[in-house]
């Protein structure tokens, strides 16, 4: 696993060609009126599942996300990765979450 340095001294892991694919998927199931999509991002990032590298912070920009637009399980599943997470992870993907519904991108990284 690659670590690609970000602002605030933090790693971001760098993600392959699969994760990608599965990023996009989901995107596109979003964009079609998906909720669930954002809760599966979740679950891929915690688990290191659909060909992507776990990574916590991403993990729990997307439980948020989903959590936010009212998805109940992923507020759960939010809570469940932040025991692993130190309030710096915690801060970031929180970061990360408010930078994407702020400019409505639809891109991980």
């Amino acid at each position: 696993m690659q670590f690609k340095a970000i602002e605030g001294g933090a790693g971001r892991i760098e993600q392959g060609d699969t994760a990608q694919v599965t990023i996009n998927e989901y995107m596109r199931e979003y964009e079609s009126g998906s909720l669930d999509a954002l809760y599966d991002l979740g679950v891929a990032f915690s688990t290191g599942s659909h060909g992507c590298t776990a990574d916590m912070i991403e993990a729990h920009k997307w439980f948020n996300i989903a959590a936010s637009k009212g998805h109940e399980e992923a507020s759960w599943c939010r809570a469940d990765v932040s025991d692993e997470m130190t309030a710096r992870e915690i801060a970031e993907a929180q970061r990360r979450a408010r930078e994407w519904l702020a400019h409505g991108t639809r891109k991980v990284a």
